[in-house]
């Protein structure tokens, strides 16, 4: 491992027996990067296949990558690994933050945080200047994020980064989220975990920012200049729609920004808008004040604001709201065997009953606490008819770029444990800006020809961007995944990287080659493009091998949901007639459209090949593990007949 660009240690805290120690970062950044990669391996170190989510074994591994601390480039995102709750079957999974929250992680000294064990009673870590300790936080208890922020803040400074969990983290909701400074959050159930350790936050105090050294810093500033003259908006301004004044921030260290914006409330509380998690109420309010009035404003704000308060997963609210909508027009459901104001769904009333008994777990909210799919089945009565076709994920969370719209994302879908947006973005954002340029926006520029050029460059071939065909799929799949173990390695913002989205591709951006260099840079070591795209590939095999090793089954667990087969695809939210770029990039649609079991199975057998794994069963192979420095996986994998 280089001495540039880390810290050199994860922190290592049991909250059951008190004890704190320290893992090198060495013996994990050599072969698997930071990040993501860094965060499976430790875990796989760290448990056991067994081990339940909600079990004091279990450990929450809070991780960045080399360029966290590093401003200029859009990658001081951090991520949170460990098993969740929120699945079905329980799996390990990952969450994706922004914010600063884990560059004051590494200012303060530390690569990571692994949090094991279960604290007898309510408890907060504190990093003071680097120094770990474990406090009480009974007078946490009960709080919300933004309070318990708010009142760390007063004991450690208002520069202090504060993550915490809400109430429904506390009472072990499925899809509690953690919350961190700047309102980042991370989805996957992670504050489920959090209630269970009986960790309600993580402050860091940091006067001094250690921060980290890059070997050729001359370097890094000219390849920083050249990003920063190739940024791109990208988004659009929807202030307009909300009743409040509305400030653009982008997350620490970003060179663009998107279209997150904050606003303070009467509480006096700084809330974010506009995000991906803003729209969780709009839908429902239109339909109950007619329209977009002003209680609509009031009412699809707060359901964002409460969603972050009380730290539940928009992602997966705004299904469960669409399926009790749906009982109840089909009078399965109604205020009276709920116990909750159904008929009001949309309004201001509702959306605050039900975000507070969801996360304390009252009445009904108990049952809606396990997510729709688990809800809908203890229910009965026809109402797992009614859950949204839309929603295939075992996590609950909505289905966003169909596998019916783009294909390649069947693969993606079959073989991640959670909806992978970060992967998701990197077809579905050029489809996005190709629509534009179709419908007229003026200053698009992303053409056919140029959705072609980002296809061969990025995804394998030209044919991988004629979406109505099924060739290359596989190819593009496995290229999107490779890139993307990268990215939340690294860990660069999928808003932001690749730069596809500037108007002239030229030699210095394509195929990694500015993300090489950024990396050389930080380092100090000579990384190409190849030996990145095989540091992708090895950290997607080492996430396959705990998957494999938990259960996963390999074919059998590589499938999607039937509703895929069996109902065609109604709607895009970007292209309500799900247009997409087909042969020589003619515009088609693709509304109608049902996946087929046979195209899904022959792209499953490419994917497969390409993968270099077992075609008939879809296990790894001994031989591929040790092409990519895995051999003391595959010895572990081999002893529990795991693989080919």
């Amino acid at each position: 491992m280089s001495d540039y660009g880390y810290a050199g240690k994860i922190l290592r805290i049991n909250l059951s027996n008190g004890n704190i120690d320290y893992l090198d970062t060495a013996k994990y950044a050599g072969r698997f990067l930071g990040g993501r990669g860094m965060a499976t391996k430790i875990y796989w170190d760290e448990t056991i296949p067994e081990t339940k989510a909600l079990e004091p074994e279990n450990c929450l591994i809070f991780i960045t990558g080399p360029l966290a601390g590093f401003t200029r480039f859009s990658g001081c995102r951090w991520q949170i690994c460990g098993k969740t709750a929120a699945m079905d079957p329980e799996s390990f999974s990952y969450a994706n933050l922004g914010g600063s929250w884990g560059a004051w992680l590494k200012y303060a000294g530390y690569d990571g945080l692994v949090v094991k064990g279960s604290a007898a009673r309510p408890v907060y870590i504190a990093i003071d200047n680097g120094s770990p300790a474990i406090k009480d936080a009974g007078y946490l208890k009960g709080k919300t994020t933004h309070q318990t922020e708010a009142l760390l803040k007063q004991e450690y400074g208002k520069d202090a980064r504060v993550l915490s969990t809400g109430p429904a983290g506390e009472n072990m909701v499925s899809f509690a989220t953690v919350l961190a400074s700047e309102n980042a959050s991370g989805s996957s159930g992670f504050g489920g975990v959090m209630g269970s350790k009986n960790l309600k936050a993580v402050v860091i105090k940091q006067d001094n920012k250690l921060q980290p050294a890059a070997a050729d810093p001359e370097g890094l500033n000219e390849i920083a200049k050249k990003v920063y003259e190739l940024r791109t908006k990208n988004y659009e301004d929807y202030e307009h729609i909300l009743p409040l004044k509305i400030q653009r921030k982008a997350c620490y260290g970003c060179v663009s920004g998107c279209s997150r914006g904050y606003y303070t409330a009467d509480d006096g509380f700084i809330y974010k808008s506009l995000c991906a998690a803003a729209g969780v109420y709009f839908g429902p309010a239109m339909r109950y004040y007619g329209g977009m009035t002003e209680e609509t404003r009031q009412a699809g704000n707060l359901g964002t604001r409460l969603c972050d308060e009380y730290g539940l997963d928009t992602s997966v609210v705004s299904p469960l709201i669409e399926w009790l909508s749906r009982c109840y027009r089909e009078g399965l459901l109604n205020d009276e065997n709920t116990g909750l104001q159904i008929s009001k769904i949309g309004s201001i009333e509702f959306i605050n009953e039900l975000v507070q008994k969801i996360s304390f777990r009252e009445g009904f909210g108990d049952i809606l606490a396990q997510g729709t799919i688990k809800a809908a089945e203890y229910v009965g009565k026809g109402t797992e008819i009614q859950v949204d076709p839309g929603m295939i994920m075992p996590g609950n969370e909505s289905l966003d770029y169909d596998p019916r719209y783009i294909l390649a994302h069947a693969m993606i879908y079959a073989t991640e444990p959670r909806r992978a947006i970060q992967l998701l973005h990197y077809i579905s954002l050029p489809v996005s800006r190709w629509n534009n340029w179709r419908d007229g926006w003026e200053g698009t520029f992303l053409s056919s020809e140029v959705f072609q050029d980002i296809a061969e460059k990025y995804w394998g071939s030209r044919e991988a961007g004629n979406l109505v065909s099924n060739k290359d799929k596989a190819l593009a799949a496995k290229l999107v995944q490779d890139y993307g173990y990268i990215k939340e390695s690294m860990i660069l913002c999928d808003f932001v990287w690749p730069l596809w989205q500037v108007r002239d591709i030229d030699e210095s951006i394509q195929n990694l080659t500015l993300e090489s260099r950024i990396l050389s840079a930080i380092t100090g070591n000579k990384i190409d493009e190849s030996e990145l795209m095989k540091t992708g590939e090895r950290n997607v095999n080492m996430q396959r091998a705990v998957l494999m090793r938990q259960g996963w089954g390999g074919k059998q667990g590589d499938v999607l949901n039937r509703k895929l087969y069996e109902r065609p695809l109604e709607f895009i939210f970007f292209s309500p007639e799900c247009m997409v770029p087909g042969e020589d990039g003619k515009p088609e649609s693709k509304k109608g459209t049902i996946l087929r079991h046979d195209e899904f199975e022959n792209i499953r057998d490419e994917y497969y090949r390409l993968r270099g794994w077992d075609e008939r069963t879809g296990y790894q192979t001994d031989k591929l593990m040790r092409s990519l420095d895995l051999s003391d996986i595959a010895t572990e994998l081999s002893g529990k007949n795991l693989l080919h």
